[in-house]
């Protein structure tokens, strides 16, 4: 049966060639609408991701902030700000707490090396920091250790782009700088990354030094921001409410007061991040598949041609004992090869424009914030869904009028 379908599909291709190759070119082209723009919307999803990630890697992030109740007698409007204790106290009362670090700030913090300056934003941290932050050391380096907060030492990590100002192509590892004309030791340098989230300026352009330094030399007395990490991610909502319990019985605020202290949780902004795309993703599907269904009306009004033309053909049939299934399926069957065959077609010369576009550095350009188009399984599914149900609903309207002609009505067709 199959051998008869393809011999009489060819038959129909040598008689409407014209037709059928601007059907197959409009059915590549839509396919090719629709990886790639699936493609690319899944690269810069993968991009913003890890973007974000390297901004902060799935970190509730605690503020300082001001009551807006009054609790015990204790008036509204009281400032809520936090000491280095407290990240000793979250450790041993929330269960939770993962990784933690405390972030003391600083902007306007001058640089220098021999007769290079630069002023950067600088933070007092933890060793939990690096890894929370992705401030990954390069080789030959590494980030604050215990060792460096319990002894004060003056030693500094440096973002990438600050560390290339200060040394050029020099290796700065073990060589001094002055911060705000005191010496410091840098023992690392981080590794470049894409961050598509930032707050004081980017990773790149930044100094860190041991929180306990930082407070022996700057005086703070008085944090404004806690990084935690939760041990378990799935319960970082738990890990909030026991932070507020914690800070609220020492400082003596309402633990349900949204204002005392402020927090941004990175998983459920990860999450919503995640819906955005989605929903951008099911766009650019939508828009590529409007290609298609036009390339589909071109393949139906094939079929209804080839129906047409072969009327008498089908009565014939009919009349020697075939039956209306065989004749759906003959014209289902040559929609299918059809659009199948610009379906291959459109798909094979997308992997080759992903690949060249693959060539093509990512860290620079628009590709940086893009990120190359990935064809993953998802995308391949979705094209091969979409190309499927366009070739059965263009062949199926045409084949069920032609499996419903009379016999005796075929045979009289001119």
């Amino acid at each position: 049966m199959w051998r008869n379908v393809i011999s009489e599909f060819i038959y129909d291709l040598k008689n409407q060639k014209t037709r059928v190759l601007l059907t197959v070119i409009s059915i590549v082209w839509g396919t090719i609408s629709v990886i790639l723009l699936l493609a690319f919307g899944f690269g810069m999803e993968k991009r913003l991701m890890q973007g974000a990630l390297n901004y902060s890697d799935r970190v509730v992030h605690v503020y300082s902030g001001e009551t807006s109740v009054v609790y015990q007698g204790l008036p509204i409007g009281r400032s809520i700000r936090f000491h280095s204790e407290d990240i000793d106290l979250l450790r041993r009362h929330v269960p939770l707490v993962g990784m933690i670090s405390p972030s003391y700030g600083r902007g306007g913090m001058r640089v220098r090396y021999g007769d290079v300056v630069t002023t950067t934003y600088g933070e007092g941290v933890a060793p939990d920091f690096g890894f929370m932050r992705h401030m990954f050391p390069a080789e030959g380096g590494r980030f604050i250790n215990g060792a460096d907060l319990r002894g004060r030492r003056r030693v500094a990590f440096l973002g990438d782009e600050i560390a290339h100002d200060l040394f050029g192509g020099d290796d700065p590892i073990g060589k001094t700088i002055m911060i705000d004309n005191i010496p410091y030791k840098v023992i690392g340098v981080m590794i470049p990354k894409i961050q598509t989230s930032m707050s004081n300026g980017p990773d790149s352009r930044r100094v860190i030094i041991p929180y306990t330094t930082f407070v022996t030399v700057y005086g703070r007395r008085t944090l404004g921001n806690i990084l935690i990490r939760p041990a378990d991610m799935s319960r970082s909502k738990e890990l909030i409410s026991e932070v507020r319990v914690t800070l609220g019985r020492k400082y003596r605020f309402d633990p349900e007061d949204r204002y005392a202290i402020r927090v941004w949780d990175d998983l459920e902004d990860m999450e919503i991040a995640r819906k955005i795309m989605l929903g951008l993703n099911i766009f650019f599907g939508v828009v590529g598949s409007l290609t298609l269904i036009v390339a589909g009306v071109g393949v139906a009004n094939i079929m209804f041609v080839v129906v047409k033309e072969r009327t008498r053909e089908i009565g014939i049939k009919r009349a020697v004992g075939a039956r209306p299934v065989h004749i759906l399926m003959q014209f289902i069957g040559e929609s299918l090869f059809l659009t199948g065959g610009g379906g291959l077609l459109g798909i094979a010369v997308s992997i080759g424009i992903i690949s060249l576009i693959h060539m093509i550095p990512s860290d620079e350009g628009v590709l940086k914030f893009m990120g190359h188009p990935i064809f993953s399984e998802p995308v391949a599914y979705v094209t091969v869904a979409i190309l499927v149900a366009i070739a059965l609903l263009a062949g199926f309207f045409p084949a069920r009028q032609a499996a419903s002609i009379e016999p005796i009505e075929a045979l009289r067709y001119e």
